[in-house]
């Protein structure tokens, strides 16, 4: 239980994920929480507006969740350096490819955050966007990341909470957005979504 909310807005609530990074930021904020990864379809490497894709996405997430209540959390996160977006590598070629196209230069990290109250079918979402600029590093530092296997599963094929740190030069935004669930952002509409409800309860 997080220490500095009201434990009634923290009740009975689902990640519809199978992210370990996304577990891992409600574990550090203290949340008690049910993993039921959402089985939908995510590949979408043409969108015409990244950021709306990712929150639409995050929507469909929150709502797949088949439950008689709780708040299902539902979220989606996309990679796009010059207006093109960079999904999870299929191999380490691709992966390679994908850093080369990122280094030296901004990208953006957009993360669709949803809610949906299972009960009442009432829902709310947003979407965070952080800016990021790589250093210009040399192929072989990328080839050795590569190496390490950080890249598999990651949108983008860098983890920035790990060894891809060394690749960022600077951050502008939300850093835990970068890893896939923007904090401030989720707390916000968590109070926001919980709190009528809470009081009409009271």
């Amino acid at each position: 239980m997080n220490p500095l909310l009201p434990a009634a807005i923290q009740e009975d609530l689902i990640l519809a994920s199978a992210s370990p990074r996304r577990a891992a930021i409600l574990k550090m904020l203290g949340f008690d929480f049910e993993v039921v990864p959402a089985n939908i379809e995510e590949g979408n490497d043409t969108a015409t507006n990244p950021a709306e894709h990712a929150r639409a996405l995050a929507r469909e997430k929150a709502r797949a969740i088949r439950r008689p209540q709780g708040l299902s959390i539902g979220a989606d996160t996309i990679v796009v350096v010059a207006g093109r977006i960079l999904g999870k590598p299929r191999s380490a070629a691709e992966a390679f490819a994908m850093l080369c196209d990122l280094r030296g230069r901004w990208h953006r990290v957009h993360t669709g955050i949803a809610l949906h109250d299972l009960a009442t079918a009432r829902g709310v979402d947003d979407v965070e966007t952080t800016s990021i600029r790589f250093h210009a590093w040399e192929d072989d530092v990328l080839r050795r990341y590569v190496d390490t296997g950080e890249c598999d599963d990651k949108a983008g094929a860098y983890a920035i909470q790990g060894l891809g740190a060394m690749l960022v030069q600077e951050i502008r935004g939300c850093f835990y957005n970068v890893m896939g669930l923007p904090v401030e952002r989720f707390i916000t509409l968590l109070r926001e979504f919980r709190a009528p409800e809470v009081e009409r309860a009271g």
